[in-house]
């Protein structure tokens, strides 16, 4: 246990779990730390054959917790190392998805081979609202997976897209009753773990092709990140987060 993060091994899987609902697994800095760090870990072990994330409580994960995300400049940089890592993985990531999945708690997601959710999963990536671009390449991971206009519902609207139509649209592998969801989402990653390590690398590589594109639009998301954040459209949309009220945005 580090800072809001479980780290648990489970005969050659490392399950990193989000362990903070009382907050909905929003993450900070110091989590976002202990996830690469265990992700640097698991990718230098040859025991180690795959990667679970999991969450407590009934969230997944409310994306940053935006108070420590905007305390000072670590947590951006926490977060952009983190989602730097998950991109470069060189083994299998398996996610377990119940309720709600915020921001990087779906981004994320667009890295993992295989994401399995509960019926009341539900998918949001709120960064036009909040006056932000999207990150973690979704820009052009969601519409390559979701297609244009389902992606734009969810990145230009901030429309949510429950369990049902995430399963259509090929971002879930399948959904799974919530009891069963956690056992069955460790059997997979289990499953994973006994195939020839080797030809599983390979055709995981040959799956993901050329990351060149993924990592230029990424370096492009962060860029324009960093500049949106200090933005008068960011500080309305957070200051009207934070005052539970409406923004107002200038025009021209």
């Amino acid at each position: 246990m580090s800072d809001g993060i479980r780290i648990m091994e489970i005969d050659g899987v490392i399950e990193i779990q989000f362990d903070r609902p009382d907050k909905k697994n929003a993450l900070t800095g110091p989590m976002y730390r202990a996830m690469t760090a265990a992700l640097a870990d698991a990718s230098a072990r040859p025991d180690i054959g795959a990667v679970l994330f999991t969450g407590q409580g009934d969230a997944f994960c409310a994306g940053n917790d935006l108070k420590d995300f905007m305390a000072g400049p670590e947590g951006g940089a926490a977060a952009f190392a983190f989602i730097q890592a998950i991109a470069a993985f060189d083994k299998p990531l398996v996610a377990a998805v119940q309720g709600l999945a915020v921001g990087v708690g779906t981004t994320m997601l667009f890295h993992c081979d295989l994401v399995y959710a509960a019926p009341d999963a539900r998918f949001v990536m709120p960064f036009v609202n909040l006056g932000l671009v999207p990150e973690a390449g979704s820009s052009l991971l969601a519409p390559a997976t979701l297609g244009h206009a389902k992606a734009a519902a969810m990145l230009l609207l901030g429309e949510p897209m429950d369990a049902d139509a995430a399963d259509r649209a090929g971002l879930v592998t399948a959904i799974i009753p919530a009891d069963d969801l956690l056992a069955h989402a460790r059997a997979k990653a289990a499953a994973l773990m006994a195939k020839p390590p080797q030809a599983l690398l390979a055709a995981r590589r040959l799956m993901k092709g050329d990351p060149a594109a993924l990592n230029a639009r990424m370096e492009e998301e962060a860029r324009l990140f960093r500049e949106t954040l200090s933005s008068p459209e960011a500080q309305e949309a957070f200051a009207a987060f934070f005052e539970k009220r409406a923004p107002v945005f200038r025009r021209g």
